[in-house]
């Protein structure tokens, strides 16, 4: 069938994950063959960061025709606007001097930026009398950030990181397609968070946007494994972005298809470009070396039982965690179709708090402190404070 979102007009952005592989319930991929995916074919990998970067998929049929945001962005949202609510700007496109020259309080300043492709995650055609026709979004909208090397929110690319400032709820609530009371549902996620749910269920408990690199050694992404990156990252195109392809799950009562496809034939090549991305090392000086080294002790007899292989998760194996075991919210795995937890591999720990499904733990001495109490570690404070410098190491 057409997809008919259950509660309201389909609400958008890349939510947990980039996109991926085949669009069902596809097999779980051997660590070789993902190893193979990420360093085999440079013009495949090549071909999906142009994917990840620039390709909408034909979701504009949502952000444009349906939800109208075309129209809020051209009046409305100026640079300043856009980059408090999190958006990005790529400085390697802008031409020489133009933040010196362009007024930043002008939405048609905006409009400019849109048309040289210098807003991260942003699609759109813009007309000889600079109005915007067609507006999308790609992969990059919630999986990629800048370095602020020019300014705050203003910089190179850095593909994978999450975009912890990005206030997607607030976005969408601009749309004057929504009633009050879907506005005030996304006006409450706040900065970097994203519910992948609520236009399917009607429930809301938005999730923290977690990052897009280290993934060629993880069989099965998302908070709640629900399948591996072929069959995650289809439901974010097709149910999410408003992408115009297929993806089936009898267990979610979810049939999709759509004529023509546009999202199957690009996914093999998006998704050796994600597993392309790498983890980012540490900032310099950012952790004690000595009480990271004491840490590495203290988390291999504690922790290592399900954060396997130094940093990894224990789902590789198929495990999962009920939220009553862990002492996490419950709520949102009770929507999923495995209705439990699965470990969360350790990757570029320090640079993408806050931590935990649901953003509940602030800092690592938040989640050190999480386990400490839930397993009865009892640590003492000197192993939670080098334990702590371990997690930063990674």
């Amino acid at each position: 069938m057409v997809f008919q979102p259950k509660h309201g007009i389909a609400v958008a952005a890349l939510a947990i994950i980039g996109l991926s592989a085949a669009h069902a319930l596809a097999p779980v991929k051997s660590k070789q063959n993902a190893t193979r995916d990420a360093s085999g074919n440079a013009q495949l990998i090549a071909e999906g960061l142009h994917i990840f970067r620039y390709d909408t998929f034909g979701d504009a049929q949502l952000w444009t025709d349906k939800l109208r945001l075309h129209e809020v962005v051209e009046k409305s949202v100026d640079p300043t606007t856009a980059l408090s609510v999190g958006l990005k700007v790529d400085a390697d496109v802008l031409p020489a001097g133009i933040l010196q020259e362009a007024d930043l309080k002008s939405p048609a300043t905006t409009v400019a930026l849109l048309k040289m492709n210098a807003i991260v995650g942003i699609q759109a055609t813009v007309d000889a009398d600079n109005h915007i026709t067609r507006l999308g979004i790609t992969c990059a909208l919630c999986h990629s950030t800048v370095d602020d090397s020019v300014m705050a929110g203003i910089g190179h690319r850095q593909d994978g990181w999450p975009n912890r400032d990005l206030d997607v709820g607030a976005i969408i609530a601009l749309s004057p397609a929504l009633t009050a009371a879907q506005k005030a549902v996304y006006s409450s996620w706040g900065p970097g968070k994203y519910d992948p749910r609520y236009n399917q269920d009607g429930q809301s408990t938005p999730l923290v946007i977690p990052p897009a690199y280290g993934l060629a050694e993880v069989n099965n992404e998302t908070y709640t494994a629900d399948g591996p990156l072929s069959y995650w990252n289809a439901y974010v195109a097709v149910t999410q972005m408003g992408g115009q392809g297929n993806f089936t799950d009898p267990r979610l009562k979810i049939d999709i298809t759509h004529s023509p496809d546009l999202v199957s034939s690009k996914l093999p090549a998006l998704r050796a470009y994600q597993y392309s991305l790498p983890v980012p090392r540490p900032p310099p000086r950012s952790f004690n070396a000595d009480g990271a080294a004491s840490g590495r002790a203290v988390f291999n007899r504690n922790c290592a039982t399900c954060h396997v292989d130094g940093s990894g998760t224990d789902n590789n194996s198929g495990k999962l965690h009920k939220a009553v075991d862990i002492r996490m919210d419950g709520a949102y795995a009770a929507r999923t179709a495995n209705k439990a937890y699965r470990t969360t591999p350790l990757r570029g720990l320090s640079q993408h708090p806050p931590y935990f499904h649901d953003g509940s733990a602030a800092t690592l001495e938040d989640v050190v402190t999480h386990y400490d109490r839930t397993l009865a570690l009892q640590l003492t404070e000197r192993q939670q404070a080098e334990l702590v410098e371990f997690l930063k190491s990674l």
